[in-house]
């Protein structure tokens, strides 16, 4: 493959396309200055003007959250896993129906498994604007959002209606929801009772892990992160490794599925039958199925980067607390 071609499959970090309006909560004071955007797969956006980077299917889809200071992101669920890692800042991650339930702060390198089927939120904490990385399980990643009901209420107040078709209308601009279609309806106190509300140590015990304990166990051999056999043990439909300066090598391998291969810290010199290229942390490379190729730190110092590749396994639910 040439480089030329390869290009069409990087997504680099400065030339990320945000998305200000892409959910119900955009007009929403505390939410209302969050970013979202979508680096391969249609994820999950209520908005047309969400742009798509790499559309190509890879069985899971990555995206991107990027929030001021004090900025949240509102409750909601997933019908398959999310999978968030941190890129920069720090953020506190919180779950629950009101999202009360408990909470766990994460920091750069740090990833959590958020489990099918739980109310979750989560704020930039720091100081600085902060971005997440988010993987979601499947093609189509569920068909869409699921939101607390409060969070819809609140939206409605501030101009924004979400159809049943999971598309957004903005009435302070004069839309309206199109004839024979109907708003969202709320979920009702039965459905609530679906929604599991497990305690933080059942979270941070079975879903969290910290940046630097996965960079001392791949020290040798890549960690594997989350998997059947990771230190998360869970099948989410796809499987992530971290791969460091101490277990990163220079031989060439390939997968029978597209990977994608995305950098926490230092810069990564990947090699494949037609090229080479440098990723730096923020960018996100898809390696297409067949394909040899090799990643190893381009530069002295601390050198980490995550490893996403599809299993076909169901996507959700996960929770088994």
């Amino acid at each position: 493959m040439t480089p030329q071609d390869m290009d069409a499959r990087i997504v680099r970090y400065g030339a990320l396309k945000p998305c200000k309006t892409a959910f119900i909560d955009a007009h929403t004071p505390g939410s209302d200055q969050k970013e979202n955007f979508t680096i391969i797969g249609g994820g999950v956006s209520e908005s047309p003007d969400q742009h798509v980077h790499i559309a190509l299917p890879h069985g899971f889809n990555i995206g991107a959250a990027g929030q001021p200071p004090r900025c949240r992101n509102s409750l909601h669920s997933h019908r398959t896993a999310e999978v968030f890692f941190v890129l920069s800042g720090r953020w506190r991650f919180f779950w629950g129906r009101y999202g009360d339930a408990g909470e766990v702060v994460l920091e750069k390198g740090d990833i959590i498994d958020i489990p099918t089927g739980i109310f979750r939120g989560f704020e930039n904490i720091g100081e600085d604007y902060g971005m997440i990385m988010a993987i979601l399980g499947g093609d189509d990643a569920g068909g869409g959002v699921i939101w607390a009901p409060q969070v819809i209420e609140d939206a409605a107040d501030h101009g924004l209606i979400l159809s049943e078709k999971g598309r957004l209308y903005d009435t302070k601009q004069g839309e309206t929801l199109p004839e024979g279609e109907v708003a969202m309806p709320l979920l009702s106190d039965e459905d609530l009772k679906n929604y599991p509300e497990p305690t933080t140590m059942n979270v941070v015990g079975g879903y969290v892990r910290r940046y630097w304990d996965m960079v001392a166990l791949a020290d040798r051999k890549p960690c594997k992160v989350i998997g059947e056999t990771g230190i998360i043990r869970d099948k989410p439909g796809f499987e992530v490794d971290l791969v460091t300066r101490g277990s990163a090598t220079d031989t060439m391998h390939r997968h029978d599925v597209p990977s994608v291969l995305m950098p926490v810290t230092g810069h990564w010199r990947v090699t494949w039958d037609g090229g080479d290229t440098v990723l730096a942390p923020g960018d996100t490379m898809s390696v297409p199925e067949g394909l040899n190729h090799a990643a190893v730190p381009s530069m002295t110092g601390d050198a980490a980067l995550y490893h996403v590749v599809a299993t076909g396994d169901p996507a959700g639910p996960t929770w088994t607390g």
